[in-house]
């Protein structure tokens, strides 16, 4: 029976090891990783050798062993994944459930037929089976659900696979084992069903949010694009109008400087041309970058920014194929300028501005927006990003840079210097 726990308890931590490296988005390079990895199932197996072997009638230290290495295998899933929260913390939990089905489907079958064999075949064939399932359903909802962070940890979903956990070692494993109380077979099995069902129940809701999130987010983008398109439309219509107009007018004046000729009254000629031009200078649509998409954004904030007449001084270099999503892009920029024009406006400053400076290469991505704020800013002790006072309907927009700049594996830093604030966000390609 020792043979078949050691067996057991080892083909377990080895399929969590697998879950955990599957299932989770990695922080280090594969060798760091899997060298994590290796470190962790030496030590467990070591304490597993202490508890069984060495050490099999003392319960106290079996129990303090256990708890080692619960604590060992959470902290092996947490120290390998890019994101250290209760997402993450849910996800090494869940792996310790369901190898913990493959241990007690073991001890089932050796208590039914007495092989040795086909108990360890049935636990690995269970392990497989169940990590193959996991792997083709769950995973993409998984990764999705673990790379939103425009939320708080949600450490309470790890209340689930904790309960879980509890109630399958006091049912089969501590103090008493289902080889020492066979009885409590049938109500593990219906534990192992409840669990599943749980989990699918939680999976499902998980894919729910997380596409919900997500259709909110695009309906932002499409939003911002569609204001941005309405602003080039009312501008390029307004221009079409006072151009019709100037054409209309160009006989007139092609009369007047013909007189004007005759007369050799050039300085009024000069006069009258530079009125053409200037007619022609502010009817002319501004296009900051080649990127259409992107564009829209900065005419909808110069807009804004002109009506509150803040001056909004503009460094854009952005081509018109850019490697990043233009459209998350428009709103990041959207965000952030909108937020420096708000900010901006309450400045008691009477040279009051905003700076600008958005690059985007085949290189690298800068965003470095500076603006004046006389407000008290408070920064988040997580992200560092300034929390919004306007209430809780406020404060998204920033959540959503956050998550655009996680997602491509960039920084950010800000700061606020002598009434002014700062936020550089920068991004390698």
């Amino acid at each position: 029976m020792i043979y078949i726990k050691n067996i057991s308890y080892m083909l377990s931590h080895v399929f969590f090891l697998v879950f955990v490296y599957l299932f989770m988005i990695h922080r280090y390079s594969r060798k760091k990783t899997l060298a994590v990895c290796f470190l962790s199932f030496l030590l467990t197996t070591v304490l597993n050798q202490l508890k069984l072997n060495l050490f099999p009638g003392s319960g106290l230290f079996y129990f303090f062993t256990t708890i080692t290495q619960i604590i060992i295998a959470q902290l092996t899933g947490l120290l390998i994944s890019e994101k250290r929260n209760g997402k993450t913390l849910f996800v090494g939990l869940s792996a310790s459930n369901y190898v913990v089905v493959g241990s007690i489907i073991a001890s089932i079958l050796y208590i039914f037929t007495g092989s040795i064999s086909l108990a360890l075949a049935g636990n690995l064939l269970s392990h497989v089976l169940i990590l193959l399932l996991l792997y083709l359903k769950t995973k993409n909802i998984i990764f999705k659900f673990c790379e939103r962070d425009l939320e708080k940890g949600r450490w309470e979903i790890c209340l689930i696979p904790v309960c879980f956990y509890c109630s399958f070692s006091s049912i089969a494993f501590f103090p008493y084992t289902l080889y020492d109380h066979p009885e409590n077979i049938l109500v593990s099995i219906f534990l192992m069903i409840t669990m599943l069902i749980s989990y699918v129940v939680v999976l499902r809701y998980l894919d729910s949010e997380t596409k919900q999130v997500e259709a909110y987010w695009k309906n932002v983008m499409f939003g911002s694009y569609i204001k941005g398109l309405e602003c080039q439309n009312y501008l390029t219509e307004k221009s079409e109008q006072n151009l019709k107009i100037l054409r209309h007018d160009m006989r007139h004046y092609s009369i007047m400087i013909d007189s004007l000729l005759d007369q050799k009254e050039y300085a009024e000629i000069k006069n009258i041309t530079g009125r053409i031009n200037e007619v022609i200078n502010e009817n002319k649509v501004i296009q900051y970058c080649e990127n259409r998409i992107v564009n829209t954004a900065f005419m909808t904030v110069a807009e804004q920014a002109q009506s509150l007449q803040i001056p909004l001084h503009l460094d854009v270099l952005i081509p018109r194929q850019i490697t990043v999503n233009e459209y998350a892009l428009a709103v990041v920029l959207a965000n952030l300028l909108e937020n420096a024009v708000f900010s901006t406006k309450n400045a008691a400053s009477s040279e009051k501005s905003i700076d600008a400076k958005i690059h985007c290469t085949d290189k690298y991505l800068l965003i470095d927006v500076e603006n004046d704020c006389d407000q008290e800013i408070h920064f988040d002790s997580t992200t560092g990003l300034p929390k919004s006072s306007r209430g809780k309907e406020h404060g998204l927009g920033m959540k959503s840079v956050q998550a655009f700049c996680d997602k491509l594996g960039g920084t950010i830093d800000c700061y606020c210097e002598k009434n002014r604030f700062r936020i550089i966000l920068y991004v390698k390609l």
